[in-house]
């Protein structure tokens, strides 16, 4: 993680392909896929950027080159816990610059009553995120909510450190799409029918945590601070692609008006 100038904004940069540009981690430069957020441009792929992004949005930080000699950044414990202490032990430095912000100043939503995503106004500035998870009576995973409010001291003692989750059921799927290939059960949470496999919780509710932690991550590719309160039931990214493309339609439309 390099420092950047005012403005440079956050982009990842392939070491391993000569002569690459960097590619600014923004929705524009969102890619389609399952289960996790890649960008590229220029035949020039970063897969799996949702927590890297999430430390540095959730660390309140603005500009920085990522450079990487891989495909993709390791992918620690599912968390992104290594990332906000690299963060917290290289230290922070405002700079002379207004951070910039979308403010949602009306309800805008996606999704169905199964899967959905609410934007609402905020009263006060800053990001508030609740996340409701339930996948029904017969998962072993249960129902769970949490609310949390964006700033760097809760996100690195509260989020940064919950961990990515599967079931045991879907791992033999995952990894057939060369997915974790080298994972355990100990390297991240894989539920079975009693509860985590080989593993413990770090918080009741880590499953949710996490959620925000991907919300963070995928709502940071708008490129601004957001002002405003995420409500997500049941969403993953995919419907967070979804609900930033509609904010930033909606921000052309009020500016072409």
């Amino acid at each position: 993680m390099h420092p950047a100038e005012p403005g440079f904004g956050l982009a990842f940069q392939r070491l391993d392909c000569p002569g690459s540009q960097p590619v600014p981690a923004t929705r524009e430069f969102v890619l389609p896929r399952q289960r996790r957020t890649a960008i590229g441009r220029d035949n020039v792929v970063i897969e799996l950027v949702e927590h890297v992004v999430a430390a540095l949005a959730g660390m309140q930080i603005d500009n920085c080159l990522v450079t990487l000699d891989a495909p993709e950044p390791p992918g620690f414990d599912g968390s992104c816990r290594p990332v906000v202490d690299a963060i917290l032990e290289a230290g922070r430095v405002a700079q002379d610059a207004p951070r910039p912000c979308r403010v949602i100043d009306r309800v805008l939503s996606v999704g169905d009553a199964d899967q959905n995503i609410t934007l609402r106004p905020l009263a006060r500035p800053g990001l508030a995120i609740s996340y409701h998870l339930d996948y029904g009576p017969h998962s072993p995973i249960r129902p769970q909510t949490r609310t949390f409010e964006l700033q760097p001291e809760a996100f690195a003692a509260d989020i940064a450190g919950c961990r990515t989750f599967v079931l045991d059921s879907e791992v033999a799927a995952l990894k057939s799409q060369g997915l974790g290939q080298k994972l355990t059960h100990k390297d991240l949470l894989v539920f079975g029918p009693a509860g985590p496999i080989d593993n413990q919780l770090l918080f009741p509710d880590e499953c949710a945590r996490h959620k925000i932690l991907d919300c963070i991550g995928d709502f940071a590719l708008l490129g601004t601070d957001l002002c405003g309160h995420i409500h997500a039931c049941c969403s993953g990214h995919t419907l967070n692609h979804l609900a930033t493309s509609l904010i930033l339609e909606y921000d052309s439309q009020r500016t072409a008006a």
